[in-house]
């Protein structure tokens, strides 16, 4: 009795301050609450919606149309050689729809699941990473769209294709560093909440989304590639136009750069403010 009540407590002291080689064991070993996270997000996100998986569908499509009416109908932006200028659009609409809203969802992610978070033990990694599931949901949901579209011009894509799935790692390593250093800010700091709004808006139109990034000046290039969304968004047009929509490698590699350095602070502050999250949250 007395040695299995001290096992029981050795459990319960060991658990919560692992050493830091144990955590990201722990992100495995938790796993199941990860796929159970990122499943209770998909399903609240379409539960009780008149037409569900559509609304994936329908948001890319009416931004397809909006933005080519007013960059290529009203702004007389030139199409490129063989490429209708609304699957311009759609590629790069997708990628920067599924950033933005992991980004948004992430970042709300730890205030969303305070009640979980107070009142058990596990990585706290686990709660952000599982909300930009949804958004990745929504994108494989969107490419539906994409290859209707690319029917309906009789468009077939180029061989780069079969380099896509590396863009949309790309994307969601793009979303998730920011998301874990704003979700772990916006803990302690509940203002966060409204620069969110504001940094997807200017994201917006900071990056090639209605536009090739071809488009931009060559003396505004450098300073434009430092946007990461940049370089996916060209990637994705890339591998899914072909044609002229090259990847200039100088400014990619800076794109890919910035992405790594808001990768790996988003994590060494996450990392960082995690034990605190229970107790200020």
């Amino acid at each position: 009795m007395a040695v299995n009540l001290f096992l029981l407590m050795a459990l319960l002291i060991i658990e919560p301050g692992r050493i830091e080689r144990e955590y990201w064991r722990d992100l495995w070993r938790y796993r199941e609450l990860f796929y159970v996270l990122a499943w209770r997000d998909i399903s609240v996100r379409y539960k009780q919606t008149v037409i569900g998986v559509l609304w994936a569908l329908l948001q890319p499509f009416l931004t397809m149309i909006v933005l080519t009416v007013i960059f290529n109908k009203v702004a007389k932006m030139p199409a490129q050689e063989g490429i209708p200028y609304s699957l311009l659009v759609l590629a790069g609409t997708l990628p920067w729809q599924f950033i933005s809203s992991a980004l948004s969802n992430a970042s709300q992610s730890l205030v969303g699941n305070a009640n979980l978070i107070s009142k058990i033990y596990f990585p706290r990694l686990i709660v952000p990473t599982s909300t930009v599931v949804t958004a990745f949901a929504d994108l494989l949901i969107s490419f539906i769209l994409m290859v209707a579209v690319m029917a309906w011009y009789h468009f077939l894509p180029p061989w780069q294709i079969i380099f896509l799935p590396c863009f949309v790692v790309l994307a969601f390593l793009t979303a998730l560093g920011p998301g874990l250093l704003i979700t772990a800010l916006n803990v302690k700091f509940r203002d966060f909440r409204y620069i969110i709004p504001f940094m997807v808006q200017f994201g917006y139109f900071a990056s090639p989304v209605g536009y090739s990034s071809g488009f931009v000046s060559e003396k505004w290039k450098l300073l434009y590639s430092l946007n990461p969304v940049v370089g996916v968004i060209d990637g994705f047009r890339w591998s899914l136009l072909g044609g002229q929509n090259k990847i200039d490698l100088p400014r990619f590699s800076l794109s890919l750069a910035v992405t790594a350095f808001l990768l790996t602070a988003g994590i060494s502050y996450f990392r960082n403010t995690e034990r605190t999250f229970a107790d200020v949250i």
